[in-house]
């Protein structure tokens, strides 16, 4: 089957990807990659000796199906109560696609990226439960991935009671360890180590991102809406969230 994704509109970018939500299947979407981002151009401007590399390290598609691949190898099924689940390619009328888990929220909106929510609502306390509870995860499995980035994970909202109330925060990209941290079969302890250094980077990146909030100018294009083809980008505005939300850092 083919999927007709040209009359769709996607509904985020990446740097490299456009993301859709998978026709017929609203709890799923498909990764496609940008055609001015594809492996053959990506290998093209790369200087020896990196141009020498295998053209799959330049598919993030098939970088990701391959890291979900060993983690359910290497990983109790729980690990997935904070990472999004990969299901494999699918064909597209814009390629070869990546599909995957849909994060969506209570309400049935698509969850959007902590990046967002924290420009949105601030540092709130259930954001920051909801961060504890997601490192806690990552150093309790030593889950090996690279930085964890905020617009990689994204902030589910389960309580129509309270729509801005995190549930949960999912990783939605960048699994897989770099350097000693990819050695298949590390001691738990060494596994720990290497997840608790990208923990501890995750922190870092919130407080830079409050930080900036006060600029009045959202930081980066990543992970943001799209709406009609054009990515969403939030207006400047005069003063950060609620400063009784956001932490003096």
């Amino acid at each position: 089957m083919i999927y007709t994704l040209q009359s769709e509109q996607a509904f985020s970018s990446g740097g490299n990807r456009l993301c859709y939500v998978l026709p017929g299947q609203p709890e799923r979407c498909v990764k496609v990659l940008k055609r001015e981002r594809a492996p053959e151009i990506r290998r093209a401007e790369k200087s020896f000796p990196k141009n020498l590399r295998a053209l799959s390290t330049f598919d993030e598609n098939w970088q990701e199906w391959k890291e979900f691949q060993l983690m359910q190898k290497r990983f109790p099924d729980a690990i997935f109560a904070h990472i999004s689940r990969v299901y494999g390619f699918v064909e597209t009328d814009l390629g070869s696609g990546l599909c995957s888990e849909l994060i969506r929220n209570h309400d049935g909106s698509v969850a959007m990226s902590l990046q967002l929510y924290l420009w949105e609502n601030g540092y709130t306390e259930s954001c920051r439960a909801a961060v504890k509870t997601l490192a806690d995860h990552w150093l309790k499995y030593g889950i090996p991935s690279r930085d964890l980035l905020v617009h990689n994970i994204v902030a589910q909202c389960l309580n129509p009671a309270v729509p801005n109330e995190v549930s949960r925060l999912v990783v939605i990209d960048g699994l897989g360890g770099t350097g000693l941290a990819a050695i298949p079969f590390l001691p738990l302890c060494a596994k720990r180590y290497f997840a608790s250094r990208k923990v501890e980077n995750l922190h870092q990146r919130i407080d830079y991102f409050l930080q900036h909030i006060k600029s009045g100018e959202y930081l980066g294009f990543n992970g943001l809406p799209m709406k009609d083809g054009v990515t969403q980008v939030p207006e400047k505005r005069s003063a950060g969230p609620d400063q009784k939300q956001t932490p003096q850092v």
